[in-house]
């Protein structure tokens, strides 16, 4: 079993490798690509998007989930909509939502359940807005 993992920022990178490699994570791969150079193909079934050190997939272990529960997850960079960052919103190079969702919507590996989270200010609920609204059109439920 092999799972997907992405995650730029070279230090939670390693961590991710180190915990895979302790086996406190499913067993798989870190990518350290930016999100937008990825291929389509790139995913696996079970992918973690923006993985940091693995909350998703520790999460979802210890919710009873098989590590090879067919989702993808992701918490995309909060820094855009954060109360206390400089507020740019979707004009930040950071908001990373269109990247995600074009490997969402193009992937030979459609995932059937996709878990997200962004941070709870006003501009964060516009953000989960954007993101309801093409998952919608994704065919996904919301």
């Amino acid at each position: 079993m092999s799972v997907f993992y992405n995650e730029l920022d070279p230090f939670p990178a390693q961590w991710l490798t180190n915990l895979i490699a302790a086996g406190h994570l499913p067993a798989g791969e870190v990518s350290r690509n930016p999100i937008q150079e990825l291929p389509a193909s790139a995913p696996l079934p079970t992918s973690h998007f923006f993985a940091g050190i693995g909350g998703w997939p520790l999460a979802l272990r210890m919710a009873g989930f098989p590590d090879d529960f067919p989702a993808w997850t992701g918490s995309a960079p909060c820094q855009p909509f954060s109360q206390s960052g400089a507020k740019r919103g979707f004009t930040d190079e950071r908001h990373l939502w269109p990247a995600w969702y074009r490997i969402i919507r193009h992937s030979e590996r459609v995932p059937p359940v996709v878990f997200g989270e962004q941070v709870a200010s006003p501009a964060g609920r516009r953000w989960f807005d954007l993101v309801a609204s093409d998952l919608e059109r994704a065919d996904y439920a919301i």
